[in-house]
């Protein structure tokens, strides 16, 4: 899995874009990477207002030369910003897939009462833009705009995949064998329907592979959770699945609502983020949650 990266000068952009920049503001970009967003930042507002901040000390060092080289001089820092932000910011940008929950609560912390974040969230295309007010909480909306950003790391490394049950999701015989009522699809493309099933079966992984015409996907849970559906091109797949949860089954739930009803309801959804870094998420009756336990 990558490290780090070089983010699409135009995504960078749309991101600054939703952060809603403003002179005199402090800045924190969230996520040091090649330090491309920090230079635009440090040019749009001054670099004395902009913070840039990564788990990497190689990659904050780098960057603080690559800028320095530019003339721009912003403030660098090394950090988990899933343990604990310096500092208090009136704009927050994260270019990394952020955990809701637990490791989101340092940044809400670190934004300014009044400030503003766009951030998106791990394993979903979601960008969540809102404002803090007086009473911790930041109340704003998913925008009706997507990005996909590598998942935070808080070490050297990420935590070890779930290498076993994906071995187990390929060979298994499973206890439930049914056949699908929709294609195969690669959700790791498909990032609205990826989306939702982070809100209805968070932590879910998933893998995708075509050999020929046929496709198969593959599902796993931390809680021991598998699937496995494959198919002949777009016909109805053979579909596995073991562990506690039926994987495929929340799966073809929340497409059958795509179908049923022409959308899902996340894009332009309200957010709410409280303290405790969870993102409670409603659209007229539809209600759903990301980082709750």
């Amino acid at each position: 899995m990558p490290t780090s990266s070089a983010t699409l000068p135009s995504l960078v952009v749309r991101m600054l874009r939703h952060g809603r920049l403003g002179d005199g503001l402090s800045f924190l970009d969230l996520g040091t990477g090649a330090g491309g967003l920090t230079a635009y930042a440090a040019r749009r507002i001054g670099d004395r207002n902009v913070t840039s901040l990564d788990v990497d000390p190689y990659l904050t060092s780098a960057a603080q030369d690559r800028l320095a080289r530019l003339g721009l001089h912003p403030k660098f820092v090394t950090a988990d910003a899933t343990d604990h932000v310096p500092g208090r910011y009136d704009r927050i940008v994260s270019t990394v897939g952020l955990p809701a929950g637990p490791g989101l609560a340092p940044i809400v912390a670190a934004l300014a009462p009044g400030g503003r974040i766009a951030t998106t969230i791990g394993r979903t295309c979601l960008i969540l833009t809102g404002w803090k007010r007086a009473n911790g909480d930041v109340v704003g909306q998913v925008e009706r705009d997507t990005a996909g950003f590598m998942l935070t790391r808080s070490g050297d490394d990420y935590p070890p995949a779930l290498a076993e049950l994906f071995t187990l999701a390929r060979d298994g015989k499973g206890e439930d064998i049914s056949t699908g009522n929709y294609p195969v699809v690669d959700l790791s493309n498909a990032w609205e329907l990826s989306s939702m099933l982070q809100v209805t079966t968070p932590g879910v992984e998933l893998d995708y592979e075509q050999r020929d015409q046929t496709r198969t996907a593959y599902m796993v849970h931390p809680d021991g959770s598998w699937a496995r559906a494959s198919a002949d091109g777009t016909n109805p797949p053979e579909v596995h699945q073991g562990g506690p949860q039926r994987l495929w089954t929340a799966l073809e739930r929340i497409r059958h609502r795509l179908n049923a009803e022409g959308l899902l309801p996340l894009l332009g959804a309200r957010v709410r983020i409280t303290p405790d870094g969870v993102c409670h998420l409603s659209r007229g009756q539809w209600r759903g949650s990301l980082g709750a336990r």
